[in-house]
């Protein structure tokens, strides 16, 4: 997937201020954040959207949650609280269609979302 933005940035192609990196994703600051914390994990594997998901991917999906919460607590998020979200398709704000998982977090996030 040549063309793919994230793809550039897991092979290191284009540079990102990396969170997390381990042999299945990537973690990295988004370019325009939502928070005072908003990184994003990427699956080293690329998959447009969570409709490309097979049962076989449920530890790929686990692991970015998994992932994010570490670094959440890392960044000391964890008791105040953080936004894991996984956008899907166009209406749901999605624009790189790279599978990703936003971590949001640092201040009082409203609800609903959007």
């Amino acid at each position: 997937m040549t063309e793919c933005l994230f793809c550039k940035i897991v092979e290191g192609k284009i540079p990102a201020t990396r969170v997390h990196e381990d042999e299945t994703c990537v973690g990295f600051l988004d370019i325009h954040p939502q928070a005072p914390l908003h990184a994003l994990f990427v699956p080293r594997r690329h998959l447009a959207t969570v409709n490309e998901a097979t049962a076989e991917d449920r530890a790929l999906l686990g692991h970015l949650m998994v992932t994010a919460a570490k670094v959440a607590k890392a960044k000391g998020l964890a008791d105040a609280g953080y936004r894991l979200v996984l956008n899907t398709n166009r209406d749901a704000g999605q624009t790189v269609f790279h599978l990703h998982l936003h971590l949001l977090g640092g201040r009082p996030l409203g609800w609903p979302p959007g």
